[in-house]
């Protein structure tokens, strides 16, 4: 292990089991290595220095007394949308916060599986948009090149990541918030079936749409991280049956049968898979077909499911601006976008909550041809710093649309998605390619992506050292 970039998580768990490292050692390190780039990547809201190294120390205790867990020592970081004991919860909003007084759930079962939590990771006002940026805390810039952003919403989890601050970290995902800065950071990203992680202490969180999911270098890291998040609040409306992702990972997925699927799903406006992302994509399909897999172009049968996306995001958005502390603080395009859901709030959104089963059925009838379906994860790179932050709101639509038309129909679905690196778009900017499945289907996906991985060996690769950004951003 070297001090100036993490290891990955389960080496990390190793070597904390075995005695070879102490966890204060880790989380001082760690620390260090968020000081010296916040300045620069800005990744984290929230850093938990004394109450970290404290929960180090514990832990260092615990495993001299033979105490032993999946995650014991090992220090994590989480998105500022999640709720950790004694900090804020200002999920990218302006203002002062205050401190909350218990962990939500999947937190609470992070620090039970004996992770130390060194801080909250930066996110777009209330994980809207494809980019980190905002007045509340600055922009969050992209280990791989800090001109351009590492994408949204989960962006500070992704180049906490991406530059080796922390081994790996949760997100969220409510349109491709982990999918997307996985890809544009060259990282493994799941999101999960609805309910594996709990988004409590909101049961349903964006009606439904939004669910936890995990980042890091390798499918093995993510499927540790997953085991140990997953779960359930005795009150959460969806408890899917447990599944054992890390004994997944290490099982071949045998001979598959998978769509590539090339085509934006319909939205209102203009959206167009880019040369250099179509390319890789492309690739990536070859050396599923060179492993032995059975590839032909196909795409599901989405419809106009995008009508039934709308209603559900902006009521989220409403329902989060109604609990807001300081509304006046509020972007524009999010009061926006919560009068909106304001007013899709009654029978639009009960009609979009009784499509689902419609769309399960019609989509879920095209896994009996295919297991898996190959996709882009985004259009396009990585835009830069400021590309959207200031557009209105339908411009920054627009904008967003174009560039990320991919992931979000597997949030209406609730079903898993795994974004995996594809490559790199010419001038070294990384590119992503999801697998997606039917429901409780992470188990074959985290296979297949392992399999990917063993081939392709994307985690060898690593950002140069930040440099600071260009003086015209």
């Amino acid at each position: 292990m070297t001090p100036d970039r993490a290891a990955g998580l389960a080496e990390t768990a190793r070597a904390l089991a075995a005695g070879e490292v102490s966890s204060r050692t880790l989380v001082e390190q760690t620390l260090a290595r968020i000081e010296a780039t916040q300045g620069t990547l800005n990744a984290f809201r929230i850093v938990r220095a004394e109450a970290a190294l404290a929960e180090a120390d514990a832990a260092d205790r615990e495993l001299a007394d033979g105490g032993r867990g999946p995650l014991l020592g090992v220090p994590v970081a989480v998105k500022d949308d999640m709720d950790v004991a004694g900090s804020p919860t200002a999920f990218g909003c302006a203002g002062d916060h205050p401190p909350v007084a218990r962990d939500g759930e999947a937190v609470r079962r992070l620090r039970a599986a004996g992770a130390v939590v060194v801080g909250k990771t930066n996110t777009c006002e209330l994980g809207q948009w494809p980019f980190t940026e905002g007045p509340a805390f600055g922009a969050t810039r992209n280990p791989w090149s800090t001109d351009h952003t590492p994408g949204g919403s989960s962006g500070g989890s992704a180049a906490a990541v991406a530059a080796g601050l922390v081994p790996a970290a949760l997100g969220s995902d409510g349109a491709g918030s982990v999918r997307i800065p996985a890809s544009w950071t060259h990282l493994v990203g799941v999101k999960p079936q609805r309910g594996r992680v709990s988004t409590w202490p909101r049961g349903e969180s964006f009606q439904g749409i939004t669910v936890n999911g995990t980042l890091a270098r390798t499918v093995e890291d993510a499927a540790l991280l997953l085991d140990a998040a997953s779960g359930n609040h005795d009150l959460d409306p969806h408890r899917p049956a447990a599944i054992d992702a890390l004994a997944a990972v290490r099982r071949d997925p045998g001979r598959l049968r998978i769509a590539l699927s090339l085509k934006p799903p319909f939205t209102a406006v203009p959206a167009r898979l880019t040369p250099e992302v179509r390319t890789r994509v492309v690739e990536l399909a070859g050396h599923l077909a060179d492993l032995g897999h059975e590839v032909e172009e196909a795409d599901p049968p989405y419809g106009h499911i995008g009508l039934t996306f709308v209603p559900r995001a902006t009521a989220g958005i409403a329902e989060w601006v109604a609990d807001a502390p300081f509304p006046a603080l509020l972007d524009p395009r999010t009061r926006d976008a919560a009068r909106l859901g304001r007013l899709l709030g009654g029978a639009p959104l009960k009609a979009a909550r009784r499509a689902e089963a419609v769309l399960h059925r019609r989509i879920g009838s095209f896994f009996r041809a295919y297991d898996v379906v190959l996709a882009p994860t985004t259009a396009a790179p990585p835009p830069r710093i400021g590309a959207m932050l200031h557009l209105g709101g339908f411009a920054t639509d627009r904008a967003m649309i174009a560039a990320c038309p991919y992931a979000w129909p597997w949030n209406v679905l609730g079903w898993p998605g795994v974004n995996v690196p594809a490559g790199f778009a010419p001038g070294g900017l990384p590119v992503g390619a999801q697998l997606l499945g039917p429901a409780h289907s992470e188990p074959l996906l985290l296979s297949l992506a392992a399999q990917l991985e063993a081939e392709l060996r994307w985690h060898e690769h690593w950002p140069e050292p930040l440099a600071a950004p260009s003086p015209a951003v």
